[in-house]
């Protein structure tokens, strides 16, 4: 499998690219004749026996080359580029710590780290308790700056030690 950030091949029971740290989506790969789930270095469906085409090509658009990327057939039916560039840049583990710890109750560090929605729950239920629900963000400002909260962004991209 390879990394979709920077290219670099990882292994299956990897889940973060050993060169540039971005979190890997394992990709399901389905036969085209039965259904059944297939790995994505199999090149027979263990099930009904078919050759699986493993790329199908597709020419790039505003491209007058003939240079093609391989596109895959996800689980749910969606077309993923091998290629992709998803150049996300970390976020810092020690302002979202800080952020948890002072403005927690609010949910400012859950919207730093993208998880709107969570952020959304705090905000509402710190005026519905009067503030009692507050020790919520702080326990998890203090848990991130440890590292054992939570230590990714909600793209999937790990915390900065920054």
């Amino acid at each position: 499998m390879y990394c979709e950030n920077c290219g670099m091949v990882v292994s299956d029971n990897n889940n973060f690219c050993p060169n540039c740290g971005v979190k890997v989506k394992k990709t399901i790969l389905k036969c085209e004749n039965c259904g059944t789930d297939v790995k994505e270095y199999d090149t027979v469906c263990d099930n009904c026996g078919k050759v699986i085409e493993r790329e199908k090509y597709k020419q790039s658009e505003g491209s007058s080359t003939s240079e093609a990327s391989p596109v895959y057939t996800s689980a749910n039916g969606t077309n993923t580029s091998q290629n992709t560039n998803a150049n996300k840049k970390q976020k810092s583990k020690v302002v979202a710590g800080i952020l948890g710890v002072l403005v927690g109750p609010f949910g400012v560090h859950r919207f730093y780290l993208g998880y709107i929605g969570i952020g959304i729950v705090q905000l509402i239920l710190t005026f519905l308790t009067c503030g009692i629900s507050s020790l919520w963000g702080f326990i998890e400002g203090i848990l991130i700056l440890c590292g054992v909260g939570i230590t990714e962004d909600a793209d999937g991209v790990p915390l900065s030690d920054n």
